[in-house]
């Protein structure tokens, strides 16, 4: 009950914060940068592989959420649309640039929950994800680590629902080969 009334306050704070930007208010807006930044800048180095890349992704997430602010409709989220906006750039900017290097092991980021039967290193697991392809990767961090519906990661992502689906399998069978684990 206390997490569902600190969820609500939560929401309707932010709510207020996107309403306060709308009109202008440029530290509405960083407060929401601040609150959001890192799930954003995470979504898009796991999909850019390049920390620098992400960082450039992630700023301009931001330039673009600060224009179309006054388009947002509240029907989902203000996480659900900057990520929305995030993928958008990363695809963009990924395939501008090309293939890159998978990250080292230390600017290595967090893996979400996981339902794996063997224990194993977050490093392992981050690095088993940045060797899959592009589209099997997106498709596996949007639905798998963030949590999108088949159909919102589709979306996301461009591509038809039965593409994300097959890529999402693609993904999961090869993490189960390189891993040598059940990935759920």
């Amino acid at each position: 009950m206390a997490y569902a009334q600190a969820e609500e306050t939560r929401v309707g704070w932010e709510d207020a914060l996107v309403q306060r930007a709308r009109t202008g208010d440029r530290r509405a807006f960083e407060r929401l940068y601040r609150e959001h930044a890192g799930r954003v800048y995470g979504l898009c180095l796991r999909m850019t592989r390049d920390a620098q890349l992400a960082e450039d992704c992630t700023q301009d997430t931001f330039i673009n959420a600060w224009r179309a602010l006054g388009k947002f409709e509240t029907r989902s989220s203000l996480s659900t649309w900057l990520h929305r906006i995030a993928v958008n750039v990363s695809l963009a900017k990924r395939r501008k640039s090309g293939p890159v290097e998978p990250l080292p092991e230390e600017e290595e980021g967090i893996v979400g929950e996981w339902t794996l039967e063997t224990p194993l290193e977050v490093q392992e697991i981050e690095s088993a994800i940045g060797g899959l392809p592009d589209g099997a990767r997106d498709a596996l961090v949007l639905h798998a680590l963030y949590g999108y519906s088949h159909p919102e990661a589709a979306q996301m992502l461009g591509i038809a629902e039965g593409t994300c689906k097959a890529q999402l399998h693609r993904a999961r069978k090869l993490l189960r080969e390189r891993l040598g684990v059940e990935v759920n």
